[in-house]
This record gives structure tokens, C-alpha cells and sequence, in this order.
């Protein structure tokens, strides 16, 4: 009797893949594991995605992503080392050449859209904000907005891991420390207002990190966590291996509404408020991988989909967004309120 070989599935297919051929000089980097959900404490766990560097090609190790089989949270296991970070985080990326990298019609576009999201998120406190920290802040985009609101630069603050930024910042007058959250000198209850705008699925510990949030917030202060949403179309369309919001191995925690939700109850955090924001880069460098590394590579086509590149297609995924936002439809970034109760 002979016994016929099962037909090659696509879960198989990419399970044998090899690394990109521009990876090959890259180094393998050394991980540590996840091993239990830090939303729900559930170890059982199933394959949720996998991939390689496709940004910035900093190293070619394979990552995968797993998926909590008790509540859906999802994360990077196992995640690169504490040791690795200066290498997954090179000089040029573009969080730290923000100003130079991004077309200036874009970052015009950028500080109309950040002032809608600010008012947006001041007009939930029902008063202005005595307080104001920024975590995360970058070079000090959403510092200057509120200095420009009114709020006096001692009582605006910021976190942030590049000490020259911080050296820039502190020089005008803002109270920026460089600092983890989970090393920061915050004094509690003080903070009326924080934001921290894609950087909790950065962190290898969200839930010890919006604990420590939550105690410097003041009675009735909101903490504003924007973050990329699983529960969006495109990443349904690039799911198993090349949706833009997994920025392998740089994002280590996803979340869905609910298990954000979940996570800011567990820190005595109410939430008040989920609002869905453009996520076009998302979807630009969904397409940019898919056309550069899946099946025949297409580098020139794949390059028009460069975010920092394609100033009108950046402009028609954020128009795409925003329309798809204000119809009530999920986008792959959200913005979520919560409140410390009075």
C-alpha cells in the first residue's frame, strides 16, 4: 500500500523559508523568553505570526509572535536581549531622525493632526491639565504643543532614551529626564494628564509599566496609550507574516480593545475612551513587504510604498484612515483613554 505524502500547505511553505539574501551579512542576535501573558498570566499559547527584520534588516533572526490562548493577548517570544537593544535600535532609526527624515510637508501634516488628538484628548479631563508628561516624547513634539497651549514648561515633562534630545529639551526649559518608566523619579499623584503614544509595545513589561503610570497620575488624572490595534483590517489582509504594526523585533506586545482594557484595569485604571487614529504607515510598509519579500521580489514597485519616501501615498492612506476612522470602523492604530478614579 503506498502511502500518499500530504500536499504541500502554506504553513509549511513558510516555515522552511530561508532569510531575506539582504540579511545575509546581518548578525544573529541574542533572546530571552516571555513565558507567561503579562495581561492574564495564561501560559498556553499558540503561533500567531513570524518574520524577519524587513525595516532595517538589523539582524536575520527569524521572531514569532504568540498568541495567549486564555485571552488573546499577543507578544514576541522569544524577544530580542537587553543587550541587543543598540543594535535593533540603530543611530538612523526614524524615531530619532524624525526632523530630518520625514518631507516637511508631512510633518506640517503630522503636528495639525497631533494638535486634534490633543484637544481631543484634553476636552475627556474636563479642565485644563496643571500637569503634563510625555512618554517617550521623542524631540519633544507633543512638550511644545502643550507649552504652546498655555501650560508652563516646569510642569510639562518627558521621558526619553537619547540624552542628546534630552539635553536639547532641557536646555529649553522642559523637565525631561532620560529615563525608563520604570527607572523615572516622578513624583505620585501629581500628573494630570500623560501620554504615551506607541511606546508600550516597546516595553518588555507593559503591565509593570502602566502600574507605575497609574500611581503618578493624579485623582481624576487620564493617561493616554496609543498603541497598534490587531483588530484592523490590514493586518487581517498581511496577518501571518508582513502587516507594518509588527515592526519585528521591535514591537514586543499587540493588543486588541480588550486586552489593553484588560491591562489598564489590572493597573486600577478605568477606561473612558477608545478613539482609532491613522495607521498608514502601517499600511504602506505592509505593501512595501509583501511586494519586496513574498514570492518573486518586486524592490522598485516595493519602493513607492516607502512611508518616508511617497509623500502622496502617505497623504492617501491617511485621508483612506481617517475616513474609515470617522465612519466608526476599527483602524490598526488606537488611542485609548483611562482614568485614575477620584
Amino acid at each position: 500500500m503506498q502511502i500518499q505524502e500530504p500536499a504541500p500547505n502554506r504553513a509549511r511553505e513558510r516555515a522552511e523559508r530561508q532569510p531575506p539574501l539582504e540579511l545575509s551579512a546581518a548578525p544573529i542576535i541574542s533572546t530571552e523568553r516571555e513565558a507567561a501573558c503579562v495581561v492574564c498570566g495564561g501560559r498556553a499559547t499558540s503561533q500567531y505570526a513570524s518574520g524577519y527584520d524587513y525595516e532595517l534588516g538589523t539582524c536575520r533572526n527569524e521572531w514569532t509572535f504568540v498568541r495567549c490562548e486564555r485571552c488573546g493577548h499577543v507578544w514576541l517570544d522569544p524577544r530580542p536581549s537587553p543587550a541587543t537593544l543598540g543594535i535593533i535600535y540603530p543611530p538612523h532609526y526614524y524615531a530619532y531622525e524624525y526632523e530630518t527624515r520625514v518631507n516637511a510637508i508631512a510633518r506640517r501634516a503630522k503636528a495639525l493632526l497631533d494638535g486634534v488628538k490633543l484637544r481631543t484628548i484634553i476636552k475627556t479631563l474636563h479642565r485644563q491639565p496643571r500637569t503634563f508628561l510625555d512618554i517617550g516624547c521623542g524631540t519633544g513634539r507633543y512638550l511644545r504643543a502643550m507649552a504652546g497651549r498655555g501650560l508652563a514648561k516646569r510642569d510639562i515633562h518627558g521621558l526619553e532614551l537619547d540624552q542628546r534630545v534630552v539635553d536639547t529639551l532641557v536646555a529649553a526649559g522642559f523637565d525631561v529626564q532620560c529615563a525608563r518608566v520604570e527607572n523615572a523619579s516622578i513624583a505620585d499623584r501629581t500628573i494630570d494628564l500623560a501620554t504615551m503614544f506607541h511606546v508600550i509595545e516597546h516595553v518588555a513589561g507593559p503591565d509593570r509599566v502602566v502600574n507605575r503610570i497609574a500611581g503618578w497620575l493624579a485623582p481624576g488624572g487620564v493617561l493616554a496609550v496609543e498603541t497598534p490595534n490587531l483588530d484592523a483590517l490590514d493586518r487581517r489582509l498581511f496577518a501571518d507574516r508582513y502587516w507594518g504594526g509588527y515592526h519585528i523585533p521591535r514591537h514586543w506586545h499587540l493588543f486588541t480593545e480588550a486586552t489593553l482594557a484588560r491591562l489598564l484595569r489590572n493597573a486600577g485604571l478605568e477606561p473612558i475612551a477608545t478613539m482609532y487614529q491613522t495607521g498608514h504607515t502601517f499600511w504602506m510598509f505592509s505593501v512595501h513587504h509583501w511586494l519586496r519579500y513574498e514570492g518573486r521580489p518586486h524592490p522598485r514597485l516595493a519602493s513607492l510604498f516607502d512611508p518616508f519616501r511617497s509623500v502622496v501615498l502617505l497623504g492617501a492612506f491617511t485621508a483612506f484612515d481617517k475616513a474609515r476612522a470617522a465612519a466608526g470602523v476599527r483602524t490598526s492604530s488606537m488611542l485609548m483613554l483611562a482614568r485614575r478614579p477620584s
